[in-house]
């Protein structure tokens, strides 16, 4: 592990990047022990729209709809594996409940459903997704 050592202070930069390509900036504690990295992809997409509208996005190309509540997101840069963790948010404008669960894990996208409070697939008018790893 190389690069400058700040005890104290902040450090102003325009960009960090790893010396590893394909391998996310990681960040450590005092001691070297890893306490994290950046969010690699996320996105806030309307679910009801086909193609699935992309409010804002980053390494998200687009979200293709498949059918009622069923979406995947494509990675614009796609992950040296699937063991990413996922966060995922729903809502919706009218008055049921939505949840949104994952269909599958690739590299290069991840499946989601999106049910309503009877457990039936439907369309989510805000469809939020993190990618972490």
């Amino acid at each position: 592990m190389g690069g400058i050592v700040m005890p104290y202070g902040t450090a102003n930069v325009d960009v960090i990047q790893s010396s590893t390509t394909g391998t996310p900036v990681q960040f450590n504690d005092g001691s070297g022990t890893q306490i994290g990295t950046l969010c690699r992809a996320w996105v806030n997409s309307n679910g009801t729209t086909s193609p699935g509208t992309v409010r804002a996005s980053f390494n998200v190309t687009s979200v293709t709809k498949n059918a009622t509540g069923n979406y995947t997101v494509n990675f614009t840069n796609a992950f040296a594996d699937a063991n990413y963790g996922i966060a995922i948010s729903t809502g919706s404008n009218v008055s049921n409940n939505q949840g949104l669960t994952i269909a599958s894990r690739l590299t290069s996208s991840v499946g989601l459903y999106s049910y309503n409070n009877s457990s039936v697939l439907s369309d989510s008018d805000y469809c939020g997704v993190s990618i972490f790893g």
